[in-house]
């Protein structure tokens, strides 16, 4: 089975115990992220996709806000490193190409701007701390 199988486009009402489980996980407990700081209102407009393994068992997810500003990416630990984060950044680039949107837009952490990078991200503006962890603007123009 291809990677880019194993993420699928889900709502925030269907998929919230999942997308609410690896986000603990990831931004709660590993990253230490207030709790107040993680729920929001966009989380209910938001389109959000769901990583699973091939047991169907989540590990990763993301979400797009309407404006296509990208966010919440989350890879569990013990999935890093297998191409997760990037074929869910894909698959967000897709969609906002698909969208006819101009740009892609996310606030990363500073130790994450070399995967950005990767997919041709530029760092705009200077370091800002958010919940303790610093982080810096990046944007992709796409075509």
């Amino acid at each position: 089975m291809h990677l880019d199988d194993l993420i699928q486009v889900v709502s925030w009402e269907e998929a919230e115990p999942a997308l609410r489980a690896i986000r603990t996980i990831v931004f709660i407990h590993e990253q230490q992220v207030p709790e107040a700081m993680e729920w929001d209102e966009f989380d209910a407009i938001s389109v959000h996709l769901l990583a699973c393994d091939a047991a169907g068992q989540p590990v990763g997810t993301a979400r797009l806000l309407p404006d296509g500003h990208i966010g919440r990416m989350a890879v569990l630990k013990e999935w890093r490193g297998q191409g997760f984060g990037s074929a869910m950044l894909r698959k967000l680039l897709q969609e906002l190409t698909r969208r006819h949107q101009q740009k892609a837009q996310l606030n990363a952490q500073t130790n994450a701007v070399p995967f950005y990078e990767k997919f041709g991200f530029q760092v705009l503006g200077e370091e800002f701390m958010e919940a303790g962890i610093p982080h810096v603007k990046m944007t992709l123009l796409l075509k």
